[in-house]
Formats: structure tokens, C-alpha cells, sequence
């Protein structure tokens, strides 16, 4: 459940749900559904209902079909929204609208970025309870695809939630299916550019779990300087800015670039030589506004930002690597960050080539999926 522009107070919606449930007030609205708080009557208990009306569009259908498998697969895991149910249709002939009952969390890390000032312990604690959900998603090979601050949720105490699994896939590497010709994974729009992972703008084949590390590194420096660190217009601008920051890339790491095209731009940008990363956080223009104080930035939260933000993503720091960094030490438990079991291919055969995709019969597996949901 991602941040959504705000809903004007004259916009009516209608939420054909449970009477056990008071819908309060809109909290957002976008294309793929909009989000209410609503109080659940019997107990008191706020919650976060997610309508979605997907079946114009056999995209939105996909995005619909993986969150709610992904959230029942997640659903016990500290650092990942709960999904409490899923609202059951009265009948197939009646289903038009899904409507996810998750929990409520009053805010999200963009908020918190632009409202409040961060203490090195509070970015040390966030980013640790990101990358301890991401160790879950990782082990059971799910790519989040989509991590960005507004798809990070908080509440009062600091507890963070990740949300919004809609753009979610398997690893294609870990299940070959790069190879396999039933199965294409991708395709379709991956994350916001501004936390995109140079590899999927430069057409590289295969990505992997790399990309939300990348997407953590760039979190993580937008949580020191309070401005997102890679603003860019477009792809090309994108790219311009991340090489302003890391450097252009050199001819070793251009070999994971298979677009002949892409090397080819990149080769025709000026020169970059790497910015020293200390030197721009601690002097960046937000961080001297918000930061009176003039604190410098803990040095080993640099030296985490500066293994994230790697251009090669094999170069690039692992979760678990990550979660063993210096900077997070004082959080960091073996035996209190679970992992699971590969998801098996066979649960996310609905992903595959997006030209055999079936309107009705996505439909049917979304409504045999709420069914069987139990919760």
C-alpha cells in the first residue's frame, strides 16, 4: 500500500465490505486502487483496507494475483505489512472488486524523511528492519522490484513495514528461467526510476536480487541528506546522475550490459570521475538545513551506502552481507532475522509470457486464491 496522492474530501467511494468494518476516511488513491482507514467494529482494531477493481486490465490482474500470494506467504514476518484477510466474494458472478484488509500504519518513510530529523540511530534502525524483511523475500527468491520510501510503512514506535508486492517476481536466476521460453520475468515496469537499478535501465539480461539492494542504498542516502539522491527526468537523466555520483563505469563493468546500444551511450557521456560520498552527505544543502548541529555522518554508514551503491550488481553488497555490516551491529541477530523455502515456480505460473494472458482466467485464479485464503 504504497503513498498515494490524497483523495479530495468531494470524492465518493464506494467500499462494498463487511459490516463488521467503519470506513473512516480515504487515505489514498491511485490507477491500480484505493486505500481507506477503517476501524474493524467487533474489536476496535484500525486497519488498512486496499480496494482494487483489476479486471479491466490483465496487468492490474497480475499485480493483484501476486500481492495477495506474496502477503499470505509473508504474512508473519515483522518487517512486512500483515495481511489480516481478504474479503470473500458472495458468488463468481458478483466479484468485480478485491479488497485486501491489511494493517494499519499511520505513516510512511517519505513522510517521516520531509517531517522529521533522523538521529544516526534512527537510520541505523530503519535500515536495518528493511533489510531484515528483504532477508525473508530473498530466501524464498522473491525480487521486491518496487522499494522505495513510499512503499515503506511506520508507525509511531518506529516499527517498520514493507508493502505494496503488486511489481513483486521470482528470481529468474535462481529458477533459470531466463532460459525457460514459457516464462518471461522481465518485463513490465519495475520501480520508481528515481531508486531503479542502473542494470534494468541499460537492458542487462537476468537481473536479480542485486536490484533491491540498490534500491536500499539509495533509501539509505535519502534517510542521511533527506533528499532522493538519484532525481532523475527521464532514463537518460537517470543514468547522468548516477554516473555523476559513482563515476562512469569502466570497461570491466560494461561487459553485464549486453545492449551493444547501451554500452555504446554510455561510452559517449563525458567522463566521471567518483564523487567522495562523506564529502557529499555531510555537505549536502538538505542535511546542513535540517541538521543544525552540523553532525557528521557516522563513517560506517558510509562505508554501507558505498557497498549498496556498486554498478555491477555481482559486485554489489548481498542482504546478508548487509545485515552483517559494522553499521547495523547493534541490531543485527542470526537468530531473530528468519528466512523460508524457495517459493516453488509452479505457484507463480500465472507470470508467464504476458502475450498468452487471459483476462477471464486470471480473474478465476484471483477468486480461487481469495477462497483460499484463511486467515
Amino acid at each position: 500500500m504504497a503513498r498515494l496522492p490524497e483523495v479530495k474530501e468531494t470524492r465518493q467511494v464506494v467500499f462494498n465490505i463487511s459490516q463488521n468494518f467503519k470506513v473512516v476516511k480515504i487515505l489514498g488513491e491511485g490507477a491500480y486502487g484505493i486505500v481507506a482507514m477503517a476501524v474493524h467494529i467487533p474489536t476496535g482494531t484500525k486497519v488498512a483496507i486496499k480496494k482494487i477493481e483489476p479486471f479491466e486490465r490483465p496487468l492490474f490482474c497480475l499485480r493483484t494475483l501476486r500481492e495477495i500470494k506474496l502477503l499470505n506467504k509473508f504474512k508473519n514476518h515483522e518487517n512486512i505489512i500483515r495481511l489480516y484477510d481478504v474479503q470473500k466474494p458472495l458468488d463468481y458472478a458478483h466479484f468485480n472488486e478485491v479488497y485486501l484488509i491489511q494493517e494499519y500504519m499511520p505513516l510512511d518513510l517519505h513522510n517521516i524523511i520531509h517531517t522529521h530529523v533522523l538521529s544516526d540511530q534512527h537510520v541505523q534502525y530503519f535500515t536495518y528492519q528493511i533489510l531484515k524483511g528483504l532477508k525473508l523475500m530473498h530466501s524464498a527468491k522473491v525480487i521486491h522490484r518496487d522499494l522505495k520510501p513510499s512503499n515503506i510503512l511506520v508507525n509511531e514506535q518506529c516499527d517498520l513495514k514493507i508493502c505494496d508486492f503488486g511489481l513483486a517476481r521470482l528470481d529468474a536466476k535462481h529458477y533459470n528461467l531466463d532460459t525457460n521460453p514459457r516464462i518471461s520475468m522481465l518485463t513490465e515496469y519495475v520501480a520508481t526510476r528515481w531508486y531503479r537499478a542502473p542494470e534494468i535501465m541499460l537492458s542487462a539480461s537476468n537481473y536479480s536480487t542485486a536490484i533491491d539492494l540498490w534500491s536500499v542504498g539509495c533509501i539509505l542516502a535519502e534517510l542521511l541528506t533527506y533528499k532522493a539522491l538519484f532525481p532523475g527526468t527521464d532514463y537518460i537523466n537517470q543514468l547522468r546522475l548516477i554516473f555523476e555520483v559513482l563515476g562512469t563505469p569502466t570497461e570491466e563493468d560494461l561487459k553485464i550490459i549486453k545492449s551493444e546500444r547501451a554500452q555504446k551511450f554510455i561510452r559517449s557521456l563525458p567522463y566521471r570521475v567518483k564523487i567522495d560520498l562523506a564529502d557529499f552527505v555531510n555537505n549536502h544543502p538538505y542535511r546542513r538545513i535540517k541538521v543544525r548541529a552540523r553532525e557528521t555522518v557516522n563513517p560506517l554508514a558510509i562505508d554501507l551506502l558505498e557497498k549498496l551503491l556498486v554498478f555491477d550488481p555481482a559486485k554489489r553488497i548481498s542482504v546478508q552481507q548487509a545485515l552483517e555490516h559494522p553499521y547495523l551491529e547493534a541490531y543485527h541477530d542470526p537468530s531473530d532475522e528468519p528466512i523460508t523455502l524457495p517459493i516453488p515456480v509452479e505457484e507463480f505460473e500465472f507470470d508467464a509470457d504476458k502475450k498468452d494472458l487471459d483476462l477471464n482466467d486470471l480473474k478465476r485464479q484471483i477468486f480461487e486464491q481469495i477462497m483460499l485464503t484463511n486467515n
